[in-house]
C-alpha cells in the first residue's frame, strides 16, 4: 500500500493486496489504519469549516463594532438630544447585545473546553433558562444605564436652577 498526495490537499490511496487472508492481523491493522485516516480528514474538514465560520463571525463583528462607533459619533454631535425612534433602537440594541452575549459564551465555552462530548452539553430547558437570564441581565442593564441617564439629566438641570437662583439673589 502507498499513499501520494492529490492535488487537493487530500491523499488518494493506493492499495497493494495484502498476502494474508481478510481475517489476519495486518488486515485489522490496515482497517483500522484506514479509518483512523477518513476520521482523521473528517476532523479537518470540521475545523476548516469552523476557521471559515469564525473568521464570517470576526467580519460580522467588525461589521457591528464600525457600525456602534457611527451611532456613537451620532449620538455624541447630537449633544443628548433624544428622539421619538430611540426607544426602538434601544431595544434592538438590547437584543443585539444579548444575542453578542450568548455567542460570546458558547464561543468561549468550546475555546474551554475543545473535547465537548454529549453528556456535556446543556438539555434543552437549561440552555432556555440561560438564555432567559441573559436577556433579563440585559434588560435590567439597559435599565440601569437609562436610569443614570435621567440621573446625569436632572443633576444638568439642578446645577442650571441652582446657578439661576445664584444669579437672582445677586441682583
Amino acid at each position: 500500500m502507498a499513499c501520494r498526495p492529490s492535488g487537493s490537499g487530500s491523499y488518494t490511496v493506493v492499495i497493494i493486496p495484502l498476502r494474508t487472508s481478510l481475517c489476519s492481523l495486518d488486515a485489522l491493522r490496515f482497517y483500522l489504519w484506514i479509518k483512523r485516516l477518513k476520521d482523521l480528514e473528517k476532523e479537518k474538514d470540521a475545523l476548516c469549516s469552523g476557521l471559515e465560520i469564525l473568521e464570517k463571525t470576526r467580519l460580522w463583528y467588525l461589521q457591528r463594532l464600525e457600525e456602534n462607533r457611527v451611532r456613537q459619533d451620532r449620538i455624541e454631535a447630537k449633544s443628548g438630544v433624544g428622539c421619538s425612534s430611540e426607544g426602538a433602537a434601544e431595544a434592538r440594541s438590547c437584543l443585539l447585545r444579548s444575542r453578542i452575549q450568548r455567542v460570546n459564551g458558547s464561543l468561549g465555552s468550546v475555546m474551554s473546553e475543545p473535547n465537548v462530548t454529549g453528556s456535556n452539553i446543556p438539555s434543552l430547558p437549561e440552555a432556555v433558562a440561560d438564555s432567559d437570564l441573559r436577556w433579563h441581565n440585559t434588560v435590567l442593564t439597559q435599565e440601569v444605564s437609562d436610569k443614570n441617564r435621567q440621573i446625569s439629566m436632572l443633576e444638568l438641570e439642578k446645577d442650571a436652577l441652582l446657578e439661576q437662583l445664584v444669579e437672582l439673589q445677586a441682583h
